[in-house]
C-alpha cells in the first residue's frame, strides 16, 4: 500500500483536465503509443463531440521512480458546474488532488467551489498550471492568483503543457512525494469498499466502482451492501488501464470495479459499502443525495414507445445516479416522465442520450423549477410543473429556490454583467478585487431566473472571459404567474411555464412570435396566443393555406365561381371545428433551446 497513490484532477471547464490526463498516461505507457488518441479517458461519443468530460473516468497507472515501481490511480472529473456532483464522489476516493488553472484565464468560479469541497475533506492540494506554452499564457499573474488563494510558497506550484508534455514528469514525482498513501489496513479479514460509480451490462449486470479502504477483495469472495441488506458473490474484480482488466484481487488502497452479476434495478447504489458477507462492517460515509435544479415532463412521440422510454431512462439513470424521473400523464400528451436534471447542460446530455443510445423520438416540455404553493385556506403544496400550477386568484404565498452565486470577470466587463444580473432579478452583494483585473461578485437570483439563457448571456457580454460557480441558498417568496400558449384555442402543456409577473406581457409576445414563425401553416386558420391571469396578452394568427378552387373553370356566369368559393368556405369553417394542429418535434425543441 505505501507505493499507491490515489489522486484526481480538477479544474474549471475547458482547462485542459483530459488533455493532461492524456500526457500521464503516454509517459506511463499505461496505453501502448499506437492506440493513443486525444481524450483516451472519454469514452462516450458526446464527450468526444463536445470536447469536455461528462463521466469520471478512473484509470491506473504503473510509473517507475529511483527503482520503485507506483500505483497511480487517477480519476479524470467533469468541469461544468452541473456535474459538481460526479466531482463530489470522486473526492471521497483519493487522498489528493491536482487544482488545475488555465495560464490563459487564471483561476476561475468553478475553481473556487471544487477546491472548498477538497479543502473540508482534507486532501493534499498541489497547485498546476496548465497551457504555459500558449502565446496568450500569462504565467506570472497565474502564480500569484494562486499564492492569494492557497497561501502556499512559490515553488510548490507547477508549471505543465499537457500538448506538448512540458514539465508532466516532474508533476508525477510531486505526485508520489506529496499524496500520501492509503491508510493501512488494522486487520486482514475486514472488508470495506466504498462504492462511487457503477455501470450496467446486459450480460454481466451491475458493475460497481469502488475505492477499496479495508481488506482484499477476490473473484468468488461472498459479498453485502450494507445500505440495501443484499449479499452476492464477486464475478470478476478488475482495474481500469484505461480499459476494465481482470486481476486476481483487489487491495487496501486499490481503485477498481467488481462484477456483482445483479440484474434488478435498485440494489447497487452510489455512497453504499460493500463489506464481507460472512464478517461484515460498519458503513462508511456515503454521499448526500443529489438535489435535482431544474424540472422537464418527457414524453414519447409515439403512445406505444412509453414502456421503452421508462426502460430508457432507468438504464441511463444506472450509469448517472443523479438523475430522476417518476410518470406522469398529460391529458394531450398522454403518459410520459417529469425529469429532475442538476442543470441546463445536465438535462441537454440526457436527452441526446436518449434520442442516440435509444433512438426514441421526444416531446419535452419547456423546463422548469420547484415551487412551494401555501393556498388560502393554508395548505401547502409542491409543484414541479408549469401544468400543475394553480390559477391566477387561488394562491396565498409562493416561495421559490434561490441560489447563492458567484462571478468572476475582468473589470471592464462589470457593467454589461450588472445590467444582466438586473434582468434577472438578482440581489448583487459584496464584490471584491481578484488579482490584478478581476473582480469577484456576490449575488443571490432565482433558479428560475439561472435557467433562462443566464450562463450564455454572461459568457457572450463577457467575451468568454466570465465564469459562475452557484450552490443552492434555501427558499425565498416569488411574485409569478403561469403562463400558457394556445395554439387553435386549446392549451399546448409543453409550452406552460411560470414567469415573474412584471416579465409576463413581454414572455407572452415572444413566444407568440416565436411559434408564429416556427409552426407550419395548417389547411385552416388558427390563432396563437399567449395567455396569463385569465387574459389573453399577445395573438397572432396563422393563415391557411388555399387551394385555388376556381382554377378549372374559365368563362362563364361569376356566380358558378362563387358557388366554388362558398363550399370552400363552409369546408374551411367545419375545419377549424373539427381540425387539430400536429406540432412538430422539431418545433418544441426550438423553443425549449429558445427558452433556456
Amino acid at each position: 500500500m505505501k507505493n499507491i497513490r490515489n489522486f484526481l484532477i480538477m479544474a474549471h471547464i475547458d482547462h485542459g483536465k483530459s488533455t493532461l490526463a492524456d500526457r500521464m498516461i503516454e509517459i506511463t505507457n499505461t496505453v501502448e503509443k499506437r492506440k493513443m488518441k486525444d481524450q483516451v479517458l472519454d469514452s462516450m461519443e458526446l464527450e468526444r463531440e463536445r470536447g469536455i468530460t461528462i463521466k469520471m473516468q478512473p484509470v491506473r497507472m504503473l510509473y517507475e521512480k529511483e527503482g520503485t515501481q507506483y500505483t497511480l490511480n487517477l480519476i479524470d472529473t467533469p468541469g461544468h458546474i452541473d456535474f459538481s456532483y460526479e466531482v463530489s464522489r470522486a473526492l471521497q476516493a483519493v487522498e489528493g488532488a491536482l487544482l488545475l488553472v488555465d495560464a490563459t484565464q487564471g483561476v476561475q468560479a468553478q475553481t473556487l467551489t471544487t477546491l472548498s469541497m477538497a479543502q473540508e475533506l482534507n486532501l493534499v492540494i498541489i497547485p498546476v498550471i496548465t497551457k504555459v506554452d500558449s502565446p496568450l499564457a500569462r504565467v506570472d499573474d497565474v502564480r500569484l492568483e494562486l499564492l492569494q488563494l492557497l497561501g502556499c510558497s512559490d515553488d510548490s506550484i507547477f508549471e505543465v503543457s499537457g500538448r506538448t508534455g512540458q514539465g508532466v514528469e516532474e508533476l508525477l514525482g510531486e505526485i508520489i512525494k506529496s499524496i500520501p498513501s492509503p491508510n493501512d489496513t488494522t486487520e486482514k479479514d475486514c472488508i470495506r469498499a466504498l462504492i462511487f460509480d457503477f455501470e450496467y451490462s446486459n450480460h454481466r449486470g451491475v458493475i460497481v466502482y469502488i475505492r477499496i479502504f479495508d481488506g482484499k477483495i477476490k473473484k468468488g469472495d461472498s459479498l453485502f451492501f450494507t445500505k440495501a441488506k443484499s449479499n452476492f458473490q464477486a464475478g470478476e474484480v478488475g482495474v481500469f488501464q484505461p480499459a476494465p482488466k481482470a486481476v486476481d484481487s483487489l487491495c487496501g488502497g486499490d481503485v477498481g470495479y467488481i462484477v456483482t452479476g445483479i440484474k434488478e434495478p435498485g440494489i447497487a447504489s452510489v455512497g453504499d459499502t460493500i463489506t464481507g458477507f460472512k464478517k461484515p462492517q460498519t458503513a462508511l460515509p456515503g454521499y448526500h443525495d443529489p438535489q435535482p435544479v431544474v424540472w422537464a415532463s418527457v414524453y414519447p412521440e409515439s403512445a406505444d414507445n412509453f414502456i421503452l422510454l421508462r426502460q430508457a431512462l432507468s438504464r441511463i439513470k444506472l450509469s448517472d445516479p443523479s438523475i430522476s424521473f417518476e410518470e406522469e400523464a398529460s391529458g394531450v400528451l398522454g403518459r410520459g416522465f417529469r425529469c429532475g436534471f442538476l442543470g441546463m447542460l445536465h438535462l441537454e446530455i440526457i436527452m441526446e442520450r436518449l434520442r442516440r443510445e435509444f433512438d426514441i423520438g421526444l416531446i419535452m416540455t419547456i423546463p422548469s423549477t420547484i415551487y412551494e404553493i401555501i393556498h388560502t385556506n393554508n395548505k401547502k403544496e409542491v409543484i414541479y410543473s408549469p401544468v400543475l400550477f394553480p390559477d391566477y386568484g387561488q394562491v396565498g404565498t409562493i416561495r421559490e429556490p434561490w441560489v447563492s452565486a458567484k462571478i468572476i470577470t475582468p473589470g471592464e466587463y462589470i457593467g454589461g454583467i450588472m445590467q444582466i444580473l438586473y434582468d434577472h432579478e438578482a440581489d448583487v452583494g459584496a464584490s471584491s478585487l481578484f488579482g490584478d483585473n478581476r473582480t469577484e461578485i456576490s449575488f443571490t437570483m432565482p433558479i428560475r431566473e439561472l435557467m433562462r439563457n443566464f450562463f450564455d448571456e454572461i459568457k457572450s457580454i463577457s467575451s468568454g472571459f466570465a465564469s459562475l460557480s452557484y450552490e443552492i441558498a434555501g427558499m425565498k417568496e416569488a411574485d409569478v404567474v403561469r403562463l400558457d400558449i394556445l395554439v387553435a384555442d386549446e392549451v399546448i402543456p409543453a409550452f406552460s411555464k411560470v414567469v415573474s409577473r412584471r416579465k409576463v406581457e413581454k414572455e407572452a409576445q415572444e413566444m407568440v412570435e416565436h411559434l408564429h414563425k416556427l409552426l407550419p401553416r395548417q389547411m385552416f386558420v388558427a390563432k396563437i396566443q399567449g395567455k396569463s391571469m385569465g387574459r389573453i396578452l399577445a395573438s397572432r394568427t396563422l393563415a391557411a393555406f388555399r387551394k385555388d378552387v376556381t382554377s378549372k373553370l374559365y368563362g362563364g356566369d361569376i356566380t358558378r365561381k362563387r358557388k366554388l368559393l362558398e363550399k370552400q368556405k363552409k369546408g374551411k369553417k367545419k375545419m377549424k371545428e373539427k381540425g387539430k394542429i400536429n406540432i412538430p418535434h422539431s418545433v418544441f425543441l426550438k423553443i425549449v433551446k429558445k427558452d433556456s
